[in-house]
């Protein structure tokens, strides 16, 4: 029997209010023997950290390094290595793209190649009324090849969202994307037989933009990953009988809640926009999930100064959360990012429950070697959601 199974026999409805507040790429490594959290003025976090039981997660498995999606379907207990989710659904989700079951989606860039080589893989970050300039000319000019409609969605700065309509598409494709500059372009490639006609319908498309886009300044050819079509998954809802929000404001996570039968509510792009939305919404709904971007993004950038200033910017708002009463707090990070490596890590990340029925420890500091010492210790993230609905008291007792 696993968790999925148990839990669509125990779970129960109830009143209590869960919060889910997930500080994206949390954790991190010494630098000057500090890691950006044991520098960080954080109070508020500090003040949870007593009153709560706090330990560290695993997403996926030791020494694993997750991307955003796979540590996230943890958290919110769904088996990573079970459902395997392309980034392209996510995007198309949170972007507003309508997906159907004939469609492959994928996320992409525009990017500069020069000589031959991919010069910048974010074309200078693009204006964004640029990529939607583009994005209209593109699909005016490529609306169907063999029998597949394209179409691009704009979206910030250099991103954009490729749906492919068609029969007998597949999401078994390599990225069509070198990841790196001063690399050639690179193709799709099928990674089963079945997608060897998606792959020659991806390279045919990108090989027909770059043409296009020969005599633009910065953005003449795009890049393309993340393939994926529309998955099959129980919602959240269906599992655990709750009725659940998400509070982000990047279309990504937007996607995986839409994905798991959340209620994604209005958020604006300011750390403030997060709080009063959870404050409008706070009485209809009796789980949110609450993500905040700015630790990811410094960590990813290598600014360790950037990414203290950005949990002593979300510590300071705090304090509005917990003016609400929830009857669960948990505060964690789906996945370390920590800016000595300049992206995700595989390190284990801060968690810290508060509820009257978790028995508090004995940890007075958030932090990742603080919380080594507390009362939950190592524990997969796959096992975080029962302990927030049991924590709610909506789960039923298991056995005679």
């Amino acid at each position: 029997m696993d968790w999925e199974t148990l839990a669509r026999e125990l779970a129960v409805p109830g009143d209590a209010k869960i919060v889910l507040v997930v500080l994206d790429g949390l954790g991190g490594l010494p630098v000057g023997g500090r890691t950006e959290l044991e520098a960080a003025r954080k109070p508020n976090l500090d003040a949870l950290a007593a009153r709560g039981a706090c330990g560290l997660t695993t997403p996926v498995w030791p020494g694993i390094t997750p991307g955003s999606g796979p540590a996230h379907l943890s958290l919110f207990g769904y088996d990573p290595l079970r459902y395997q989710l392309g980034r392209g659904i996510l995007e198309a989700l949170g972007s507003g793209v309508e997906v159907g079951p004939q469609d492959l989606v994928a996320r992409g860039n525009f990017a500069t190649l020069k000589a031959g080589l991919i010069g910048d893989r974010r074309a200078g970050r693009l204006a964004t009324e640029t990529n939607a300039r583009l994005c209209r000319a593109i699909n005016a000019a490529l609306p169907v090849r063999e029998g597949v409609e394209t179409r691009l969605y704009p979206g910030k700065e250099h991103r954009f969202v490729a749906r492919f309509r068609g029969e007998g598409l597949s999401d078994r494709l390599s990225d069509a994307d070198p990841q790196k500059e001063g690399k050639p372009r690179l193709p799709a490639a099928p990674l089963a037989p079945e997608a060897e006609r998606s792959a020659a319908v991806v390279n045919g498309y990108m090989d027909a933009v770059t043409a296009l886009l020969k005599d633009e300044p910065v953005a003449n050819t795009i890049l393309i990953r993340g393939f994926s079509g529309l998955p099959s998954l129980p919602s959240m809802p269906e599992l655990y009988k709750i009725r659940p929000a998400a509070v982000a404001n990047y279309p990504m996570y937007k996607g995986l809640a839409r994905l798991l039968g959340m209620t994604v509510v209005d958020a604006g792009s300011e750390t403030s926009s997060l709080f009063e939305a959870l404050e409008k919404h706070y009485k209809d709904f009796d789980f949110f999930y609450v993500h905040y971007k700015k630790t990811d993004a410094a960590g990813e950038d290598g600014n360790f100064d950037a990414k203290v200033a950005a949990i002593e910017e979300v510590d300071a708002f705090l304090p509005r959360l917990t003016a609400l009463g929830p009857e669960v707090l948990v505060v964690t990070a789906d996945h370390s990012t920590p800016s000595v490596l300049k992206g995700h890590s595989w390190h284990p990340n801060p968690f810290c429950l508060v509820s009257r029925f978790a028995l508090p420890d004995d940890v007075a500091r958030f932090s990742e070697r603080d919380f080594g010492r507390g009362l939950l210790g190592s524990f997969p993230a796959l096992q975080a959601m029962p302990l927030m609905l049991a924590a709610g008291l909506k789960l039923k007792k298991f056995g005679a």
